[in-house]
């Protein structure tokens, strides 16, 4: 799993219960790319993070916590 989790399931739904395939068409990835960053299985790039950010006009940090080591890297 990654280090991190995301809140993508739940905005979609928000959002008139939004398909996978909505948002895909709407970020420029595919369905199956939105289903796995959904899923926890694939880090999205960071352009596709701020686009689904934008998508449902929130900031970043509202669909993606950092769950990983606190520490920074030195």
């Amino acid at each position: 799993m990654l280090p991190f989790t995301n809140q993508i399931r739940r905005l979609r739904f928000d959002a008139g219960e939004m398909t996978q395939q909505d948002l895909a068409d709407r970020i420029g990835v595919t369905r199956q790319t939105v289903a796995a960053i959904e899923q926890g299985k694939y880090s999205p790039t960071l352009e596709a993070a701020f686009r689904i950010a934008l998508v449902f006009k929130v900031p970043l940090e509202a669909v993606f916590q950092w769950q990983g080591d606190t520490k920074p890297a030195p």
